[in-house]
């Protein structure tokens, strides 16, 4: 696995393009599967699902063509509320993923000068990762498609691409 860093502050890269570039394939497909990880971690699989099982030869969770995790900090706002997030009563949780899921992807965006993700979807409700504590925003978006597969974050505040050769 090898990175690449941007600096958001230098003239010469657009973040928002590369964001943008990387991105174009993730509008129109749908939240196909929401799952999550321990503590407040969730998983957004995009896409045509892909089955997998554990190392226990046990069903895990699908993977789609695209994953948004988000470790920690994160809502789901409609139009003029946050309806769920992290810090809710995680029994709410389930009910607003069932939402989620079968939405189609219409935007993705970066919002802050520490770059969050903003995800809106068809049915006028936005993800957005929202990092609460001292760090980098723990979010990460991964194309698991092809022999090429990359991932993109956030470290020293800056957006990366990390490579995943198969």
């Amino acid at each position: 696995m090898y990175a690449i860093l941007w600096d958001p502050a230098s003239v010469s890269i657009d973040r928002g393009a590369i964001f943008r570039e990387a991105c174009d394939s993730l509008m129109g497909l749908p939240v196909s599967w929401v799952w999550r990880g321990y503590g407040s971690a969730v998983f957004f699989e995009l896409g045509r699902l892909e089955l997998r099982n554990r190392r226990d030869g046990s069903p895990g969770n699908p993977r789609g063509e695209w994953t948004l995790s988000i470790e920690w900090s994160w809502r789901i706002e409609g139009k003029r509320r946050i309806w769920c997030g992290s810090w809710s009563d995680e029994d709410r949780w389930p009910r607003f993923f069932e939402l989620l899921r079968g939405a189609h992807i219409v935007s993705a965006d970066l919002v802050g000068r520490l770059p969050e993700i903003d995800v809106g979807l068809s049915n006028k409700l936005h993800v957005v990762s929202m990092m609460t504590a001292e760090g980098d925003p723990e979010w990460s978006l991964t194309n698991n498609v092809g022999t090429e597969s990359f991932s993109l974050s956030v470290r020293a505040g800056r957006l990366c691409r990390d490579w995943n050769p198969a």
